[in-house]
Formats: C-alpha cells, structure tokens, sequence
C-alpha cells in the first residue's frame, strides 16, 4: 500500500482503492468528485475502499491510475462543506431498552447519546437508500440480533457493529431497532431519489409522537393497452438499460441480463436502445395483441408462433391485432426477450423502467391480465433486414473470460489454477441476483470477511465455502466476500442463458 493506498483492478473498468479507515475513504472520495475527468462514470465509496467504474473505451485504465495518484485526499471538502439533513425520529423501537442494556446505559441515556451525536454518512449499500453512518465519539459496538426479523419497518433507525442504520423501506434485516424516523428517505422518482449519501451530516432529533409519512403521489393517467398478458410462464419482467451509475446510493444496475440479446430484439423493430423489452424465462410465454404492432423475439430459442402461425425469430413480426402470440417453451437458452415497436411503457423508477427481483425497484413481474402500453422510443424504421450477424444460445459449454482480482491475496496460491481448471457448473441457485457455480472449491487462506465494500455485476464472490457466486445485474451494490475475478459484459450475457447444469469454462483476460 503505497501513501496509504493500493489500487486494485476490478473487471476492465473498474478500479478499487484500499485505504486505511474511512476517515480517508470520506476525503479521499470528496477528492476524486471534485474532480472527474471524461470516461469516469461512477464513484461508489464504502467502509475502507473506493470504487472507481470507467469506461475503458474513452479513457485507458492507466489514465485512471494517473488521476487517482494525483487527487489529494487532504485538499477535499471538509465535513464544514457537506450538506447537513435532519432526521425527526421517535425513539420507541423494540430493541431500545435491550441495547441500553447491552451498552449499561438506560433507554433515556441511550437516546440521549444518540441525539447528541454528530453523525455522517459513510456509505450506502445493502437497499436502495439504506445509509450506514458513523458517530463522532461513538464507541458503542452493537452486536445484531441473533436470529434477522424477516421484516424492519420502513423509516426504521437501528444500531449495529458501531453504525447507525436507517431503513429507507420495509426489508429483511439483523440490526437492533432503536426507533423511527418519519423523513422520506427514499423516493424513486425523485432527480435525486437518496436523501442520505456520502458525507453528509446528520442529526437526530427526538419526536414524542409518530407523524405519518405523506401519501405518495396519484399514479399517471393510464394510457391505452397495447398487449395483454395470458400466460406469463415462470418468471417474465420489463426491462430496459437499466440503472448504471447508481451504486453510491445504494441502487444495482439491474436491467436486461443478457443485454446483447436485447439490444438486438429492439434493433429489429426500429425502437431506440433505450426502449424496455419484456424477459421471459424459458416460457411458456402468451400474450394477445390489443393493436397492430411490430416486434421481435431474441435471446433463448424456442417456437414462436402468432396466431397459431409459426413465425421467425430474430426477425421483426407483425402482431395484428387480436392475434395470439406464443413464445416457448425455450428449448435452447434461459430468457427470450420480446421487443414491441416503440418500446414497452411503464411508471418509471429511479430513472428506469426495469424490474429490479432484489430490491424491489420498478414495475412488479408480469402477471396474467396485466394490459401493457407501448412508448414511442424509436429510432427508425423498421429494417427489412438485419445485416448483423447473431448467435443463438448453443449447447454445451459457456465459456466466462474474467479479469483476476481484485482479492487473489485472500486465496492460496493454487487457487488460480483450480479457478481456471474447473470443472465448473451452473446450480440450481441462478437467478438474477447471481450465479452460485458447483465445482472443487477454491481454498481461502484468510477467514471472515472484508469490510464491505463495492461490487459491479459480473463480481465472483468466494463465500467461506469456496464457491464462486458470479453476481447478476440484480445483484448487491455492496459486500463482504472476497472478489478473486471479474467476468467482461460479454461473458455475463452469455452466463444469463446458462441453464443449471450448464458446464462452465472459466478463461482469464487482460
């Protein structure tokens, strides 16, 4: 670690800075957003590392480490210059008395302390919006709860591991509730939808009663239905670019995951790139067309039919008008995606249509009845023909090119080769969260966990058992399991038509 630093490759874009504490991770953060050059698209800090995504197409990796070497955590805005929010909270949480215990103070003197405080936030991570922050003279280390409630309430204010957490919605959670602010903490629509991100500085102040959160927003005016959904098979959802950029709030890419796939679905029917497709995981898949409409079935290959017709896929289809369209079973590939002329409407949700299945962003999955809208997304006109070639999902092996690291030091020294060697293969637990791969098991040589920290879809994740987790494009924003490699986008896309079982060959590059 030099000055205090190492830089470590994380995928072909991505670099992660280690630093000393987060004292240096807040300054440092400050340092480099006052300063992004052109073809830096994210900055995403966290307990003791910084993430740093580029795009390697506009700016070299080298450039990169240059600027990063250059920025002077000293020079940064101090904690003077952040802006300052206060959170209203009434302390009435169930763990409240017992943390006072725990830290052999009363409820009272608990809530005193905590009032008093100076707080600021480190980071965000774990749900959209979900702000970890620190106390100035805090030293009250909170254990979790032994066994996580399977429900915190939305606006929860909670204790752990020396943090303050709150709750921008209703999750899963192990942190000791203490009470509950009645501040929006969260709002997808809003230009900035966090209320709390890095460096800002907090402080609580003490309610006696609960004020009720105002009601959200009417729903838009419907528009006309262009297609309604008969059958929407095991799991079929709207899906456009996605979220990129978001992480620093908490919020993962999401979007189409196999992003080739789609890109080419709305290429096909002269929609933009941007347009949202409906993903379909292996069908059946039934829809009825409400109005004449082109579209385009791509990605996993299986019969189409419209109106009982068969028709062509990888090519744009007329859909009249009260006709049936069928989709699948998928015989080869996981997820069809189905592009409409114009594009798929619905609500948009921090700056995307796309469902995220983790943290429950965006419209929810498709559902027998449903009546969907088109947009007027296009870019052109219809072609007559595709001049670009396309593969279809193939049997047999997947082939994932990966960029080591950036945490090859937390393995044993053959653990590269295992990785590369294999045999691995897709498990039952796939999804759009991650990949789990069965295989030999890669030997860890130290134990527990990093400070969490960044992670970007395509993320292979080593939890203590060994085995790699390749994270999806819903996959956290944040975790604790070593990285020791990083797929290419390419490789991601082909991994999303992996069905389990699949064998997977894992091949360095860069």
């Amino acid at each position: 670690m030099t000055g205090g630093r190492r830089v470590l490759p994380f995928g072909a874009g991505g670099l992660l800075i280690e630093l000393e504490d987060l004292d240096a991770v807040l300054g440092l953060h400050a340092g480099l957003a006052a300063s992004v050059p052109a073809g830096v698209e994210e900055l995403v800090p966290a307990a003791r590392t910084v993430l740093v995504r580029f795009d390697p197409r506009r700016v070299p990796a080298q450039a990169v480490r240059t600027w990063i070497a250059a920025t002077d955590a000293a020079a940064s805005r101090t904690d003077r210059d952040a802006a300052e929010v206060t959170l209203p909270t009434v302390y009435d949480g169930p763990d409240l008395a017992e943390t006072g215990r725990w830290s052999a103070l009363s409820a009272a003197e608990l809530v005193e302390r905590h009032v008093r405080t100076p707080w600021r936030v480190a980071f965000t991570g774990f749900a959209p919006g979900f702000a970890y922050l620190v106390g100035e003279g805090w030293d009250l280390d909170i254990p979790r709860l032994d066994a996580p409630r399977t429900r915190v309430p939305a606006g929860a204010v909670a204790l752990a591991a020396g943090f303050t957490g709150t709750y921008p919605r209703a999750t899963p959670g192990g942190w000791r509730i203490i009470g509950t602010t009645t501040a929006p903490l969260f709002d997808p629509d809003a230009a900035a939808p966090a209320l709390l991100t890095a460096g800002t500085r907090v402080r609580f102040r003490p309610e006696r009663t609960r004020v009720e959160l105002p009601a959200p927003p009417a729903p838009r005016a419907p528009t006309a239905p262009a297609l309604r959904i008969d059958s929407p098979g095991p799991l079929a959802t709207i899906q456009d670019l996605g979220r990129p950029g978001a992480g620093a709030t908490g919020i993962a890419v999401s979007g189409a995951a196999d992003r080739r796939a789609a890109a080419l679905a709305n290429r096909l029917v002269g929609s933009a790139q941007t347009a949202a497709v409906i993903e379909i995981l292996l069908g059946p898949f039934r829809a009825t067309a409400l109005v004449d409409r082109w579209i385009a079935v791509t990605g996993g290959l299986g019969a189409v039919r419209v109106d009982g017709r068969a028709a062509d896929p990888h090519r744009a289809v007329l859909w009249p008008a009260g006709s049936v369209l069928e989709i699948g079973p998928l015989t080869t590939g996981l997820r069809a995606y189905l592009a409409v002329r114009g594009g798929i409407d619905a609500p948009r949700s921090a700056g995307s249509r796309a469902t995220d299945t983790l943290a429950g962003l965006g419209p929810a999955p498709l559902a027998a009845g449903d009546e969907i809208p088109t947009a007027a997304e296009i870019a052109g006109e219809v072609p007559p023909i595709d001049a670009v070639a396309w593969t279809a999902p193939a049997p047999g092996d997947v082939i994932l090119e990966v960029v080591p690291g950036p945490r090859a030091d937390w393995f044993a020294a053959d653990a590269g080769r295992t990785l590369f060697a294999g045999p691995w293969h897709v498990s039952s637990a796939a999804d759009r969260i991650g990949v789990r791969l069965e295989g030999p098991g890669l030997t860890r040589i130290r134990a527990g966990e990093l400070a969490s920290e960044a992670m970007l879809p395509g993320a292979l994740q080593v939890p203590p058992d060994g085995r790699p987790v390749v994270l999806g494009v819903d996959g956290p924003v944040t975790g604790g399991y070593p990285v020791i490699a990083v797929a290419t986008p390419e490789s991601l896309d082909r991994l999303a038509q992996a069905r389990p079982g699949t064998r997977v060959r894992i091949r360095p590059v860069g």
